[in-house]
């Protein structure tokens, strides 16, 4: 089973598919293992090695109870899989909360990352957008079905919904332990990558599904503002879990992005 190491000695579970030349490392979302790539990995695996990983806290990676959970330890958490794998430059592709540890993976360790892509992603408080009222009462809701339908209508549309029952694996990992699910939760809700945006110099792309309301989409074009020479590509009609429904479009346009040099 391949395991890294964190520099705190957590055991990082990662998996390597494809065939090209250049490293491509995906990020998952918050509370979700590496099973949130299962369906547009393979859109990248003819082009690259895929790395993809379960984070800290859940999946077949340590869970460890303590204060180490935070986006930019995540960040450390990658650069210690590159390390094992004797990477020293990945092009790194990163979601939701994903798109939070990619961002700092691109600021604190430049030379570590080569194209960065941000999907579905935010800076974070104080300066991003936060999800509305309504959306956290939708997902707050004490019945657990009720809950579990708000966020999949959240993640894809009713279209989409009404033609695929699933399974769906952009809805966390079930067999999280709590300690782990509050820490990333708290993680994810103490981003704040404003100050550290400027200073990337990795050809950025930044993502994002027009009808996102989980993390609004207003987010995308403030970090394609702050971070130099970003480019922004909105994806109409696109909800969260956009690299899934909409994997047709925005597989293609990650792609020739990534490898357009």
């Amino acid at each position: 089973m391949p395991i890294a190491h964190a520099p705190d000695g957590v055991e990082l579970y990662y998996e390597v598919h494809g065939d090209g030349e250049r490293v491509l490392v995906l990020l998952a979302g918050q509370a979700n293992n590496h099973h949130w790539w299962d369906s547009a990995r393979p859109d990248f695996d003819p082009y690259f090695r895929t790395v993809t990983y379960d984070h800290r806290g859940l999946g077949r990676s340590g869970k460890p109870d303590d204060d180490s959970y935070s986006t930019r330890g995540f960040a450390n958490d990658v650069v210690a899989i590159l390390d094992h794998l004797g990477v020293a430059s990945a092009d790194v592709y990163g979601t939701s909360m994903g798109g939070r540890v990619a961002q700092w993976l691109a600021a604190d360790h430049p030379g570590r990352v080569g194209g960065l892509v941000l999907g579905c992603t935010s800076p974070g408080l104080p300066h991003g957008l936060e999800r509305d009222r309504e959306v956290k009462r939708a997902l707050g809701q004490r019945d657990a079905a009720a809950a579990r339908r708000a966020l999949l209508e959240l993640m894809y549309t009713p279209e989409w919904l009404a033609t695929h029952p699933g399974p769906y694996r952009t809805l966390g990992d079930r067999d999280m332990p709590p300690h782990a699910r509050r820490a990333h939760l708290l993680a994810s809700a103490q981003h704040n990558s404003w100050d550290a945006l400027p200073g990337i110099t990795a050809p950025t792309l930044v993502v994002h599904g027009t009808d996102d309301v989980f993390n609004p989409a207003a987010n995308a074009p403030l970090l394609a503002e702050r971070i130099p020479g970003a480019e922004l590509h909105l994806i109409p009609g696109a909800r969260h879990a956009y690299f899934e429904e909409f994997r047709e479009v925005a597989s293609p346009l990650v792609l020739d992005f990534l490898t357009a040099g």
